[in-house]
């Protein structure tokens, strides 16, 4: 991997942060932990094959946020519900009461849809139970 190759994936992974922030209206720090949030939390409830074959899609940087520190002995999470995914993210955020977790949710799946194959997308959302599966967008 050479320098060049480096600064390329930066660019990429700003250039995701830098599309959420301007999605949601935020700053991109607050941007950056909600992807990374909502990564992890996505990465947990997925079954192994599946989060696997979504983390190949994912930019390079990107993919190294989504396997930090995770516990494959741990995955996937027992309960998996909408509920406890929206906790999950709300809980991320403990300083920050304005945060309207569900909609912060759709906007990463939002992201993910543009820059992921639709086949993928389509095998990540069957990997979910129903209510989750209605915080990604349809084409």
């Amino acid at each position: 991997m050479t320098i060049n190759t480096f600064t390329q994936a930066a660019q990429q992974a700003q250039h995701w942060v830098n599309e959420l922030a301007d999605d949601l209206n935020w700053r991109e720090p607050r941007a950056y932990h909600l992807l990374r949030c909502v990564l992890h939390t996505l990465r947990d409830w997925l079954p192994l094959e599946e989060m696997t074959d979504l983390s190949a899609q994912l930019p390079v940087l990107i993919r190294g946020i989504y396997f930090e520190n995770w516990k494959p002995k741990a995955t996937p999470v027992r309960n998996r519900g909408k509920e406890h995914f929206i906790s999950r993210v709300k809980d991320a955020f403990p300083d920050d009461q304005s945060i309207n977790a569900e909609q912060a949710v759709v906007a990463v799946f939002s992201l993910l849809d543009r820059h992921i194959s639709q086949g993928e997308i389509v095998q990540v959302r069957n990997s979910l139970k129903k209510a989750m599966r209605d915080l990604w967008p349809t084409n």
